[in-house]
């Protein structure tokens, strides 16, 4: 082994000026981890073998395992060998990172031992060499079955001939630009807007009209203006707990909005990742203008992204066969293990199950927020909220400041389709492992800010 093997390599960020060289390799350790060089479970070289690549004496690098263990970086035992730990509340005493939407860890349920089971299951049942071949095609009809079931509290009884299981949401939101809009055309989005749909836009060659907007979304008035005089080809939205800002539509803006949109002739683009966190969803935009919408939702911000697993609803039988076409183009098939696992996990009621303590957590992490910073707004299901900024902060100063404290913070710039938008940062609830960590860390937040 040298030190360009892959689980040598991080080796090479060893000061030996930093001080006692056993806390030295201990540092090197902790910042392959945090930058993401070292993955939890990565097996680490054998000690003697350490020793030998750096010309150390044997006890040093004892000293430094035994250290990192200590930590909690490292897990290991004689005979096993030395891995890379998963992450724990000490990992993230450095940086915290509240830049990252995922969904917070469940409450009362086990997302690994879950993991575990189903694809133990899953593989049992399943020849293996069908299941890892390709898949291309809308989905089976089992699993449009399960994404309609998943979908009903939100967009009520669908045609499965309407319905597309796909890689993702990005994947999904880059197939049906593909499909509804050309070069030049002009789309209709909010002042900020997912940075996912700039790039898919920005890639696509599209106009951006950034359409003003009140507590719920798009303002009627201006969209109505917007569209007689621009004639744009599409609009695109995140109704329910925007993201970033944390607004949600209410039904009588659903309701102009789709008016709006089939009196212009432009297609809608309704991505909705955060709907089923609510209890009792308010209806997609969908359900008031079905023939003209495209309707998608992920499970990445509801029950996990490891999944890379969405749904589309397509306004017709005609629109879902096209979507089919331009979605091979991308992505040939979803990741066919993780595509078999959402389809178990709805149908035999996990999904129920994970979802429920999603939504226990996000609710408890949103009282914390409440407390710690309550000038922030968004929904008390919400996995994100919005805070607007003092006057004068720039992006620079607030990620120099953020840095200095521990945190990771995305700004309002990320999100920006033009000038003229509200300055402030979308603070993501679920990264930390932790209630505690999150605590200290909106701690940090506010005292920044003071």
């Amino acid at each position: 082994m040298s030190l360009e093997h892959p689980a040598a390599r991080w080796l090479k960020r060893l000061n030996r000026a930093g001080g006692p060289l056993y806390l030295a390799l201990v540092e090197a350790l902790a910042a392959a981890i945090r930058d993401g060089e070292l993955q939890p479970g990565d097996q680490l070289p054998p000690q003697r073998t350490v020793a030998s690549l750096l010309g150390v004496d044997f006890t040093t690098v004892t000293r430094a395992y035994g250290l990192a263990r200590e930590r909690g970086l490292v897990t290991g035992a004689v005979g096993r060998g030395t891995f890379v730990g998963t992450r724990t509340a000490d990992d993230e005493a450095g940086v915290v990172d509240l830049s990252m939407n995922l969904p917070p860890p469940p409450s009362g349920a086990s997302l690994a031992g879950l993991l575990k089971e189903t694809t133990r299951a899953i593989l049992e049942r399943t020849d293996t060499a069908t299941l890892m071949s390709y898949h291309a095609g809308p989905g089976t009809l089992g699993q449009r079955a399960a994404a309609a079931s998943w979908l009903a509290p939100v967009t009520g009884p669908l045609e499965l001939d309407r319905l597309l299981v796909c890689a993702g949401a990005q994947t999904a939101l880059a197939a049906v630009l593909a499909l509804v809009t050309g070069p030049g055309d002009a789309l209709v989005v909010e002042p900020l807007t997912y940075p996912g749909l700039l790039a898919a836009a920005s890639q696509r060659g599209l106009r951006l009209l950034a359409c003003p907007v009140d507590g719920e979304g798009f303002a009627p008035e201006a969209l109505e203006r917007l569209c007689a005089t621009e004639r744009p080809a599409a609009l695109y939205l995140v109704p329910t707990t925007s993201n970033p800002t944390a607004t949600t539509m209410g039904l009588e803006r659903r309701r102009a909005v789709a008016r709006i949109a089939a009196a212009a002739g432009m297609a809608i683009i309704e991505d909705d990742p955060y709907s089923r966190l609510f209890d009792q969803p308010p209806p997609a935009v969908a359900s008031f203008a079905p023939e003209r919408t495209w309707h998608i939702a992920t499970l990445s911000k509801c029950l996990s992204p490891g999944l890379r697993t969405a749904f589309v609803v397509a306004p017709d039988v005609v629109a879902a066969r096209a979507l089919d076409g331009s979605l091979r183009a991308l992505a040939l098939m979803p990741a066919p293990l993780m595509t078999a696992v959402a389809t178990s996990w709805i149908r035999e009621g996990q999904a129920d199950v994970l979802l429920a303590g999603v939504r226990a957590e996000a609710r408890a992490r949103r009282v914390i927020a409440a407390e710690v910073l309550p000038q922030a707004t968004g929904a008390a299901e919400g996995v994100h909220l919005w805070l607007d900024l003092p006057d004068g902060w720039s992006p620079e100063r607030l990620h120099a400041m953020a840095q200095g404290r521990g945190l990771a913070l995305v700004a309002a710039d990320a999100f920006a389709a033009g000038a003229g938008h509200r300055n402030g940062v979308r603070i993501s609830l679920g990264g930390p492992g932790s209630r505690a960590v999150l605590t200290a860390a909106l701690k940090r937040v506010a005292e920044m800010l003071g």
